[in-house]
C-alpha cells in the first residue's frame, strides 16, 4: 500500500513537471519556435511536436502560409483534426483497439468506434513535448523534441523514448521521427500530420492541385477503414496516381468516405531506404513539394472531416481544403503478418525520415524519381 502511495505521487509530480495540472496545461509551458533560411520558414509547437506554419513564396514571389492550422499555441490544445501533428506511438488505425505481441494480448483505448486511431485519445499529440536543442537560424537551423511514452501509455506496453527534429535546407524541410523501446518490444509508427494546401492555406480547396503518387498498390480496407490485409493494384481504380491528376479529377467516384483516405503501398527501394513519394503541384501558384521517405507506406488524406474548423486570420476550413501525405508504416500492421513488421525492441530502434523539397517550377519531373 505504501509503495502504491508512491508511486502516485511521484506519478501526479511527471503530471505537474510536464505541465498537466488537473487535465489542463499550464499556460507557460507552450510555446511557439521559428526557423528560417532565406525566403523559406516555419513555426513549431512543442505542443504534439506539431508544424505550425510554412511560409514560402509563390511563383511571383509573394510569401504564402501553406498548412492549415490555428495562430496560436494555445489553439492546439483543443485541436481534434490532428492539425500539423506528431502521431502515435502508432500512427492512423488500429482495429479492435487491440493486439497480440510474443503471445500477450493487449487491449488499447478506443477512440475512434471500436478503434484506436493515432495512438489513441492522448497518444503522442495532445502532450508536452521537451525541447532538447534549437537553433532558429544559420546555415542548417533546426529544433528536437522529445517525449518520453511510459509503459501502459494508452494500453502499449513498454517505455519508449522520441524524437523529432525538424530541419531546414535550401528550399527544404526535413523531418526525422526516432524512437528506442527502453524494456520492452512494442509497435512504433510515427507520422507527420501536415494539412497542405500549396496555394495558401487560406485559399479554398485543393481539388485542382495536381498529384503524382509513387505507389502502384494500396491496402484495401472495411468500412471502418481498418485493412483487411489484402493488397491490391490502383490500376483502373480512382487510386491510381501513378501519372499526374488532379485531385478532384475522380473524387467524386468516392462519395461513400467523401473523399480520399487511404494508405498507399510505396514503390522503389524498400527497408530504410529513402524513396520518392509524391509530387504535388499548385498551378496557381506555382508551387511544387515534392515528398521523398523511408516509410513503406503513405495514407492520402483529403481533409474529409474538417468541418467548420476555424483557423489562423479566422478562415474557415471545410472539407477538401488541403491533403495530408502521411507517410508511415501500414495502417493495422500488428494485426497483419503480411505487413512490414512495427515492432520495435531495445536492440531494434525506429527511425522515420521525410524529406521535402519545395520549388516554384513546373514539375514537368513528374516522370523523373
Amino acid at each position: 500500500m505504501k509503495m502504491t502511495k508512491i508511486f502516485v505521487l511521484l506519478f501526479l509530480f511527471f503530471l505537474a513537471a510536464s505541465g498537466f495540472v488537473n487535465g489542463s496545461v499550464k499556460k507557460d509551458s507552450l510555446r511557439l519556435f521559428e526557423l528560417r533560411k532565406g525566403d523559406l520558414s516555419i513555426k513549431v509547437t512543442n505542443w504534439g511536436a506539431s508544424l505550425v506554419s510554412v511560409v514560402l513564396p509563390d511563383k511571383n514571389g509573394k510569401l504564402g502560409d501553406i498548412i492549415l492550422g490555428y495562430d496560436s499555441a494555445k489553439a492546439y490544445i483543443n485541436d481534434t483534426r490532428y492539425f500539423g501533428a506528431t502521431v502515435g506511438r502508432v500512427a492512423n488505425r488500429i482495429g479492435g483497439a487491440q493486439f497480440t505481441l510474443n503471445g500477450t494480448h493487449y487491449k488499447l483505448i478506443a477512440n475512434e468506434g471500436n478503434n484506436t486511431l493515432h495512438g489513441g485519445p492522448r497518444g503522442f499529440t495532445r502532450v508536452l513535448w521537451k525541447v532538447l536543442s534549437y537553433q532558429g537560424e544559420g546555415d542548417r537551423p533546426r529544433i528536437t523534441f522529445s517525449y518520453h511514452s511510459a509503459d501502459g501509455d494508452q494500453g502499449f506496453p513498454g517505455d519508449i523514448l522520441s524524437t523529432v527534429s525538424y530541419i531546414l535546407g535550401k528550399n527544404s524541410l526535413s523531418i526525422i521521427m526516432k524512437a528506442k523501446a527502453l524494456n520492452k518490444p512494442t509497435p512504433v509508427s510515427l507520422a507527420n500530420h501536415a494539412y497542405w494546401n500549396l496555394g495558401n492555406h487560406n485559399s479554398g480547396d485543393i481539388l485542382d492541385e495536381e498529384l503524382q503518387i509513387f505507389g502502384s498498390q494500396i491496402t484495401l480496407v472495411d468500412d471502418h477503414l481498418i485493412p483487411t490485409g489484402k493488397i491490391a493494384s490502383v490500376k483502373g481504380t480512382p487510386y491510381d496516381f501513378l501519372k499526374p491528376h488532379t485531385v478532384g479529377s475522380r473524387i467524386n467516384q468516392l462519395n461513400k468516405i467523401g473523399g480520399y483516405d487511404i494508405n498507399y503501398v510505396l514503390d522503389g527501394a524498400k527497408g530504410k531506404e529513402i524513396k520518392l513519394a509524391a509530387i504535388v503541384h499548385d498551378k496557381k501558384s506555382g508551387r511544387v513539394l515534392k515528398l521523398s521517405t523511408t516509410a513503406p507506406g503513405m495514407q492520402f488524406y483529403t481533409a474529409n472531416y474538417v468541418i467548420n474548423v476555424k483557423g489562423k486570420g479566422g478562415f474557415v476550413y471545410q472539407p477538401h481544403s488541403a491533403l495530408a501525405l502521411e507517410t508511415l508504416a501500414f495502417p493495422d500492421s500488428v494485426n497483419h503478418p503480411n505487413f512490414p513488421s512495427t515492432i520495435v525492441t531495445p536492440e531494434k530502434p525506429y527511425k522515420h525520415v521525410m524529406f521535402i523539397k519545395f520549388s516554384t517550377k513546373a514539375p514537368y519531373a513528374f516522370s523523373q524519381p
